[in-house]
């Protein structure tokens, strides 16, 4: 794996993990603090889905089910298994479980799933997303239609940026390892990519299950800060708000992920007085992406500080004559 480049980052990165501990003991207004705990939620989502649609050009719809098998497990250990008294200490040890049990759903869909491609691996993964959902709704230990009560209040800000920027740094140096390299190449042609030595299902599985996990440690950290989970919050409906998140910042940028999961966050807070309505932005707006502008904002571009000096500010899978933005 490459080391993270960038005195500033790193600056950058302490100061905002510095800043989340002051808003969290300093009683800042909790409605906020909720907010920004739920924007870190969605941009490791933003950014696992990215690793699928954009950097590797599949495209994956059923992103709600990991996300609830991380949060059912995750739940279902801090409720059912985990010691009173080992609770709080264990925690970090439950959010890796739940990214490990989405991980194995992922590597068990990932074999029938990359024998298709295009529209047939989106049926495939909505498939996935039903049966996940419709399977809650009928496991009584885990409260079944009625949701997972009694989950306890284990995450805060703090948490929530450093699980964030795990995620965020860890697909980073992955993207621009040699297996990321080999994700790029079957993005642009795929018979190219095997023909030049690239074990493509390899590389496709691989990143099919980091992708799994990131969404299962998402879906771990959302089940402890609502303290209440039922298949309904997992629903096609999900999927596509991590859709939009994604092709709303840009594909196949890092950058892009965050500022879509941002933007989307925020927007969805502002229409809260919409009450149900709301909801109807997520798919209208999906829609007008995909239409107007299908590579989103930052779309094939990345911002210059999440790119190693081993890469020469090179940015793969650019168009040719873009230009990588600096920062």
């Amino acid at each position: 794996m490459l080391k993270i480049s960038g005195g500033w980052l790193r600056i950058l990165l302490l100061a905002g993990l510095f800043l989340s501990f002051f808003l969290w003991v300093s009683d800042f207004n909790p409605y906020v603090q909720q907010v920004l705990m739920y924007l870190g939620v969605n941009i490791i989502l933003t950014v696992s889905l990215n690793l699928i649609n954009g950097y590797m050009g599949e495209f994956s719809v059923g992103h709600a089910g990991f996300m609830a098998i991380g949060a059912y497990v995750a739940a279902w250990l801090t409720v059912k298994v985990m010691p009173p008294s080992l609770i709080t200490w264990l925690y970090p040890v439950v959010i890796i479980l739940g990214g490990v049990a989405a991980a194995l759903a992922g590597l068990v869909l990932a074999f029938p799933s990359f024998k298709t491609r295009g529209d047939y691996l989106a049926i495939v993964t909505l498939a996935f997303n039903m049966i996940v959902k419709n399977a809650l709704e009928n496991i009584e230990a885990v409260g079944g239609p009625r949701g997972f009560l009694g989950i306890p209040n284990l995450t805060n800000l703090p948490w929530v940026y450093f699980w964030t920027v795990l995620a965020v740094l860890g697909v980073r140096n992955f993207v621009y390892s040699n297996f990321g390299r080999g994700i790029l190449a079957i993005r642009e042609d795929e018979t190219a990519a095997e023909l030049t030595g690239v074990n493509t299902r390899q590389v496709k599985v691989l990143a099919f299950v980091i992708s799994s996990f990131l969404a299962g440690v998402a879906g771990a950290l959302f089940a402890h800060i609502l303290m209440f989970i039922n298949p309904g919050s997992f629903t096609i409906l999900k999927s596509t708000d991590i859709l939009v998140m994604v092709y709303l910042g840009g594909i196949g940028s890092i950058a892009g992920s965050i500022l879509g999961a941002s933007i989307y966050t925020i927007l969805l807070e502002l229409l809260r007085p919409l009450q149900i309505w709301r909801w109807v932005v997520g798919p209208l707006l999906l829609i007008l992406l995909l239409i107007f502008r299908p590579r989103g904002i930052m779309g094939l571009r990345e911002y210059l500080g999440f790119i190693p000096k081993e890469e020469g500010g090179i940015n793969y899978g650019r168009e040719k004559g873009s230009t990588t933005l600096a920062g």
